[in-house]
């Protein structure tokens, strides 16, 4: 039988469909695709982010925390503090004293980054929200959250930097009623474990909040910013 050259269009063709095929064997399909930000990436830029931030804000409150505690207990206080009592809504100063302690930073820290997925949710990189605060003033500055409750929109917080958003974090630890019990126990301990497990009205989550609270502090050794070894507890 007479062999007959192979025209050089279709010899082209065979040839690209074969190339599409070894593309399409090596390359990964689209749901296994591993995106740029791998768990690694976030977890380095929450640690450059978020974690100077949270101990200078820290420092501070536990700053001003000393320094009023020192002046209450040798009677100096008089009138002094009337503005911060003011400002934190208590009447008493065991009230004003159980606001100003700040709470261990492995609880803030653990907080940040489940509620901002590592510092890369929307609210945190376009408003700064770091902890997913909600905002009931429209003349705040506020961005509007991807879902709403029934037919309202639900509002976001727009903070003027991160620094901003853990303060306000704090203050609002500090007044909430939700928060009452929290306060007082921090008084007794400084352990974080013991600690979240007070924070079940700060999620819808419930009681399970503080066991996840607990789970990322551990795993991911954050109690070591607070100066003294927990990973016994």
């Amino acid at each position: 039988m007479k062999k007959y050259p192979v025209p050089l269009k279709i010899l082209i063709t065979i040839l690209a469909m074969l190339l599409v095929g070894s593309i399409f064997l090596c390359c990964p399909r689209k749901e296994n695709f591993v995106p740029e930000k791998t768990v690694l990436n976030k977890k380095e830029r929450f640690r450059v982010l978020i974690v100077p931030a949270v101990n200078e804000v820290y420092t501070d409150l536990m700053a001003q925390y000393q320094k009023v505690s020192k002046s209450i207990q040798s009677g100096n206080d008089n009138n002094k503090f009337e503005a911060l009592r003011k400002k934190y809504k208590v009447s008493t100063n065991e009230e004003l004293l159980m606001a100003l302690k700040p709470s261990p930073q492995s609880i803030t820290l653990a907080q940040a980054a489940l509620e901002s997925s590592w510092g890369t949710s929307r609210f945190c990189t376009e408003a700064n929200n770091v902890f997913g605060v909600w905002s009931f003033n429209k003349n705040e500055p506020r961005i509007a959250a991807g879902r709403k409750r029934g037919n309202k929109t639900i509002w976001i917080k727009k903070y003027s930097s991160i620094k901003a958003s853990i303060q306000d974090y704090y203050l609002t630890l500090a007044r909430g009623s939700a928060f009452k019990k929290f306060r007082k126990q921090k008084m007794e301990t400084d352990d974080p474990y013991t600690l979240v497990k007070d924070l079940n009205h700060y999620s819808e989550q419930g009681d399970e909040y503080g066991k996840l609270l607990s789970s990322i502090i551990r795993y991911n050794k954050f109690y070591i910013y607070d100066h003294r070894d927990m990973s016994k507890s």
